[in-house]
């Protein structure tokens, strides 16, 4: 079971989707192409995350693309097909790991060269990991931006791993950070914000 190293990476956050689109705009990011998709529902109650994931999760039956949690372990345990994603401030993914068990996909955030090392360390116990926040984002405004120069440096390392950047990323800079050396993207905003969502992400693809 190898974590997809996809061209984009999704995020269905409910800090952007009202609620009663959850289940159009995550068909609409799937539409697109992008090759993995995440819930991020961090305003929500874990009944109310509970209740997006039984609607959505038709969508992922097939285990062509992969859907991620964030941060919500207990959660995740719930359906056997669900994957987990966590901060460096979240569960410790040694805990997360033999929580999760061997089969169920693992990533992490990581912001600096250390952090991207230590996920590296440990590529063992994870999928993939994210690299970020490459611009300033409103989807986390209390994070520094990391700039392309932590792309460039990640880039050097030929991660084992597939690995994304995300953060402020948008149709407009993408190429920057593609130039860089990244080898998967993630935009939240600039995508679940766009009338048509899958246009948006099949210009990523």
């Amino acid at each position: 079971m190898s974590f997809p190293q996809a061209s984009f990476y999704g995020i269905l956050d409910t800090g952007y989707v009202l609620r009663e689109h959850c289940l159009e705009k995550c068909k609409a990011l799937i539409a697109g192409g992008a090759g993995v998709v995440q819930l991020r529902a961090k305003k929500q109650s874990r009944d109310e995350r509970r209740d997006i994931l039984q609607e959505i999760l038709p969508l992922f039956e097939s285990g062509a693309v992969p859907l991620i949690l964030n941060d919500d372990l207990e959660l995740a345990l719930e359906f056997p097909i669900v994957g987990l994603h966590v901060g460096q401030d979240d569960i410790p993914i040694e805990e997360a790991r033999e929580a999760l068990g061997a089969n169920r996909y693992l990533g992490l955030s990581t912001h600096s060269p250390d952090q991207a090392a230590g996920a590296l360390d440990r590529a063992h116990l994870l999928d993939y990991f994210a690299v970020g926040p490459v611009f300033a984002t409103q989807t986390k405004p209390d994070y520094i931006p990391v700039g392309l120069e932590l792309v460039k440096h990640v880039a050097s390392l030929n991660p084992p791993l597939p690995w994304y950047c995300i953060g402020g990323i948008s149709r407009s800079n993408c190429n920057q950070v593609k130039a860089a050396g990244a080898k998967g993207l993630v935009a939240v905003s600039d995508v679940l914000c766009a009338d048509d969502t899958a246009a948006a992400v099949g210009e990523y693809v």
